[in-house]
């Protein structure tokens, strides 16, 4: 099968990669001018320059292509750059999925996100609006909605990997964030990370399978764990321990506010939200649809944080 992938040099997009490889698929990669060093297995895929904005380069990216995986995605927007969720997140999703009507490119993935609602953040917002508009549009899609994805960097942005970089290796205590004005059980939201290769072999799986069309699927891992906990088991991992303090959100949002405008600063307000309304769901299912025995979050999972 051919396959678009737009959001191919990230850290899920090279594991899309993997997995459309190993399956005997032939990916179409749009690759952002500058990304072209990022991509792996370039002898089996079929490359193709331009931005998720560019109509015609997604055009150039579908057609002749059998299926589209629209996994662009940032947790960011710098404004000032044109840099912004509502241009990433929904119109070039938007423009994806119109082209791969036109185009006759049937079958549709959404890289979506877990805790995704028309009321949250600007992320959660406009992810949420892509998933509503492609619901409309006729393709036969699966909507995929994964929780904080962890595993071997390979030289992207990964999860626990920045938690090790920002958190644990700097000379500050670990923040146990809390709302309120005591401390009564800070560092207490939980998050389900789920192993990288899990999701992307979900995704490529899914392309083959009539039951996973008009669904949507939430993904996190099998293992919940508190904040507290998650810090002090990347600590270990790292092969270090790690000072942890209560820390008041209330506090910390004008400080926040002051700050995350500049890229250097590891955090912004939305970001601190979506953290502490957690990051949970109930997957089993899925992974017994699929077929997915899903990898454990444990010491031994994170063996490649000791560096």
């Amino acid at each position: 099968m051919k396959v678009a992938l737009i959001g191919g040099t990230g850290f899920l997009g090279s594991y899309l990669v993997d997995e459309l490889v190993t399956h005997g698929h032939s990916p179409v990669l749009l690759v952002r001018p500058g990304s072209e060093a990022k991509l792996d297995h370039p002898e089996q895929c079929v490359t193709l320059a331009g931005e998720v904005g560019d109509r015609e380069a997604i055009r150039r990216t579908l057609n002749g292509c059998d299926a589209a995986i629209y996994n662009a995605g940032i947790l960011r927007e710098f404004p000032s750059k044109g840099i912004t969720f509502q241009g990433v997140h929904f119109e070039g999703a938007k423009h994806t999925m119109d082209l791969a009507l036109e185009l006759g490119v049937r079958r549709f993935l959404l890289t979506s996100a877990n805790g995704v609602k028309p009321n949250g953040t600007a992320y959660q917002k406009t992810k949420h609006l892509a998933e509503q508009y492609l619901k409309t549009t006729g393709l036969s899609w699966t909507i995929f909605r994964p929780s904080a994805m962890y595993g071997p960097p390979r030289g992207r942005k990964e999860f626990v990997t920045e938690l090790r970089d920002q958190i644990i290796r700097s000379a500050l205590p670990a923040p146990l964030f809390y709302e309120g004005l005591l401390p009564l059980r800070p560092g207490s939201f939980v998050i389900s990370p789920i192993h990288v290769k899990d999701v992307a072999t979900i995704y490529v799986k899914s392309l083959a399978m009539d039951e996973a069309v008009h669904q949507t699927y939430p993904l996190c891992g099998p293992d919940p764990i508190e904040w507290r906990t998650l810090i002090e088991m990347i600590a270990r991992a790292s092969g270090t321990r790690k000072l942890a303090l209560p820390a008041p959100v209330l506090a910390l949002k004008p400080w926040l506010f002051l700050l995350e405008q500049f890229e250097f600063f590891p955090i912004t307000r939305d970001q601190l939200q979506m953290l502490m309304e957690g990051n949970t769901c109930d997957s089993w299912e899925v992974f017994d649809l699929f077929g997915i025995a899903p990898s454990a979050f444990n010491e031994a999972s994170l063996q490649y944080l000791y560096v």
